[in-house]
């Protein structure tokens, strides 16, 4: 089958993903067009609603265009539609199974542009309709990268549910258990603002105003990631915390500041063991640093220190309530085996090559070290002999890190051939939970889905 795909954020992208595609009988599944446009925000430094509309208003249509002359070909077995190439020639194409759009949750102007969009084609082609949740399609993106892996069609998908999954984005940190397809239980979300939020606003006070003058990319994050490991964070000599203790204690810089773990009151107080996000008190702990400190007296090296002290400081505090929810739900017992790291925040090389932490109530602590371009044995050994030989960390790759169509595509797919569709009247959505749980009641809660039978 072949699902086109749209995303809408700030980003338009557009997908082909055909799953055991008859030209590539060896393959699971194979993705035959998938490009993004990113709204140019530069002199707004940061995400404008309006100037994501127009850039969705601009090339979503043309994306598209470029995209149909990429379906598969037509085979004896599968309906067909004639697409124009570039070169005038009328090509015989196979016709998709289905159209799958990001319903929710973003930016609602933008999401209404993909979905009536994408309700357009699937009319038009007379094709089912699969409105997404782009939380959803996260947490199921590294089942996409096992079967882009694939070579035998019918092949269990991995990870196998159930799993944790840690996402992170400048809109969302959460820690979800995910049980199923359209279960996925939230153990811990942020109550202020989002890791990818807090870094961005940090590196708008860290980054020299030259380096944020000369940079096209207003996710100032991935700018502060590059200022602080300009020679690769494997030169960084990160030495994790050996107890909850240290972990929570402040480390005195060489510049006279330092800073506090997020909810680190006190060593026993109910939210330094709260299963919560905090990251605010870090951002606002950070401007007070630099306005402190001024633009002339904070030399390069102290930025450099100062941006490396505000992600370890995030991502220890990211790893705490994973290791406390492995403690809560028995991470010995067999039940889960892997940890699933999604989301634009996904993408960060220090994240991926130490994400360490421990914790007093666990009688042995979790050791997590992700390395980049690691070698398996070598990070396998080390997490044997801490005793969690049956923890797998799964972070998809960069491209497939941040918000794209093709995890779009794949959720349609496997919402698909679970049987389920959106109705034609569905609307787009600007908050919608992943947890059924949820006020409004998760990915299935909301209007607008209808059941094959």
């Amino acid at each position: 089958m072949s699902a086109p795909d749209f995303l809408h954020s700030d980003d338009t992208s557009v997908a082909i993903l055909e799953t055991s595609p008859t030209r590539y009988p060896s393959l699971a599944a194979k993705i035959h067009f998938h490009k993004k446009v990113t709204a140019d925000n530069a002199k707004h430094r940061g995400i404008h609603p309006i100037v994501a509309l127009d850039s969705h208003n601009e090339h979503l249509a043309p994306l598209i265009a470029k995209a149909l002359p990429s379906l598969p070909r037509k085979d004896s077995n599968s309906p067909t539609i004639s697409i124009q190439a570039s070169s005038g020639w009328w090509l015989a194409k196979k016709k998709p199974d289905f159209v799958s759009v990001t319903r929710g949750p973003g930016l609602f102007p933008c999401l209404a542009s993909g979905l009536q969009t994408a309700k357009g084609l699937a009319v038009a082609w007379q094709v089912p309709l699969i409105g997404v949740n782009h939380m959803q399609a996260h947490a199921l993106t590294p089942r996409l990268v096992h079967v882009l892996e694939s070579t035998k069609e019918n092949s269990e998908r991995e990870p196998a549910f159930p799993f944790l999954t840690l996402l992170v984005s400048g809109g969302h940190t959460m820690l979800v258990h995910s049980k199923g397809l359209t279960h996925h239980s939230i153990l811990a979300s942020t109550t202020d603002i989002a890791i990818g939020d807090v870094i961005d606003k940090a590196a708008r006070f860290i980054l020299p105003e030259d380096v944020i003058m000369a940079s096209k990319d207003v996710m100032y994050g991935r700018v502060l990631e590059k200022f602080a490991f300009s020679k690769g964070t494997e030169l960084f000599d990160y030495l994790p915390p050996s107890t909850r203790a240290e972990e929570l204690s402040r480390k005195p810089s060489e510049w006279g500041w330092a800073l506090a773990a997020p909810l680190a009151e006190t060593r026993a107080g109910s939210k330094s063991k709260a299963m919560e996000y905090s990251f605010s008190g870090l951002g606002s702990a950070v401007e007070r640093i630099c306005t402190q400190r001024g633009d002339i007296a904070m030399v390069t090296d102290e930025r450099v220190d100062l941006a490396r002290e505000v992600m370890r400081v995030a991502f220890e505090h990211l790893a705490s309530r994973v290791v406390m929810a492995l403690g809560a739900i028995g991470h010995d017992d067999g039940k889960i085996t892997t940890l699933v790291v999604s989301g634009g925040v996904a993408s960060n090389q220090f994240l991926k090559r130490v994400y360490v932490i421990s914790i007093h109530e666990l009688v042995t602590s979790i050791l997590i070290i992700i390395i980049a371009n690691y070698n398996p044995s070598s990070l396998r050994a080390f997490l044997d002999i801490r005793g969690y030989a049956h923890i797998r960390l799964n972070f998809p790759p960069p491209s497939l890190c941040t918000d794209n169509a093709a995890m779009i595509a794949w959720t349609g797919t496997e919402m698909y051939e679970a049987g389920y569709e959106s109705e034609l009247s569905c609307k787009a959505i600007r908050k919608w939970s992943v947890d059924p749980d949820a006020e409004d009641g998760g990915i299935l809660g909301v209007d607008g889905w209808k059941k094959r039978p």
